[in-house]
């Protein structure tokens, strides 16, 4: 049996909001992703979208940030057990990147599809 102690709740939630902070600190690619938030957030209120168009943009959020967040740790696991050049260390940074990467296209298409019949019916107006 695991006689360790688990840390309180509260503790727990701290260590998590200080990944999250220090993520959006460190990382120049998690700022560029709270700025989109920011600017999708901005345009969802502009435009009005419906509950269902909000629902997706938050999961979308969500998907993106968690990746960043995710990728930020590999990378500072590799960076923690190797300084060499090793070909698996370059497998792990470059598919937890890609996986952000991935995320962030099909979102800003994702974006688009939402966006765009706003966008389009507001320039028709002008």
């Amino acid at each position: 049996m695991d006689d360790r102690k688990k840390n309180p709740l509260k503790e727990s939630f701290g260590y998590a909001f200080e990944g999250i902070w220090t993520g959006i600190r460190n990382e120049r690619n998690m700022k560029i992703h709270c700025i989109a938030v920011i600017l999708v957030t901005l345009a969802g209120t502009l435009f009005h979208i419906t509950a269902a168009q909000w629902c997706i943009c938050l999961l979308l959020f969500a998907l993106v940030i968690s990746l960043e967040l995710v990728n930020t740790a590999v990378e500072a696991v590799v960076d923690l057990v190797t300084e060499e050049k090793k070909p698996l260390a370059k497998i792990a940074k470059d598919t937890a990147a890609g996986a952000v990467l991935f995320a962030a296209i099909v979102s800003a298409i994702i974006g688009c599809i939402i966006f765009l019949p706003y966008v389009l019916e507001l320039l028709g107006k002008i």
